[in-house]
């Protein structure tokens, strides 16, 4: 379950007119703070976006699931399942108590440093290839319209 303050801060993005990925991004920062704070690891950083993303979605942003061809279709069910319990679908299943333990111990035998400045910076730019130079531009240019003016 996401922190109040986290899911307060997703609200405001979203009275703001924000973009559902920033949202999420909330959901991304307080996943990365718990890394950093110690309380479980990650594999990647591309990892502890994915644990953000999931949280995301479970509590209701409109972050829709990935395309095909993105990502494998294990990914992008898993995303639809969360994207569908943030938006009132019942559990198809819950998860057992022993799996649940046994995922957080995973975690917490993982890395401190898929959190560190270097992962998120290489993982930035990483990304930030992958995209045109018209999507980054487009991107930017909605960043300026809904940043807050000073």
């Amino acid at each position: 379950m996401p922190d109040r303050e986290t899911l307060r801060r997703a609200q405001r993005d979203k009275r703001q007119g924000k973009a559902a990925s920033t949202q999420a991004g909330e959901f991304v920062r307080e996943e990365m703070d718990h890394i950093r704070a110690g309380k479980h690891g990650a594999r990647s950083a591309k990892q502890a976006i994915a644990i953000g993303l999931s949280k995301a979605r479970r509590a209701g942003v409109e972050l829709k699931a990935p395309a095909k061809g993105k990502t494998s279709a294990a990914t992008r069910q898993k995303a639809r399942r969360d994207y569908e319990r943030g938006h009132g679908a019942p559990a198809t299943r819950m998860a057992t108590i022993r799996r649940q333990n046994s995922s957080e111990n995973a975690l917490k035998r993982e890395s401190r440093s898929a959190a560190s400045h270097t992962a998120l910076s290489r993982q930035a730019s990483g990304a930030a290839k992958r995209r045109s130079a018209s999507a980054r531009s487009a991107a930017a240019k909605k960043a300026a319209r809904t940043r807050k003016s000073h």
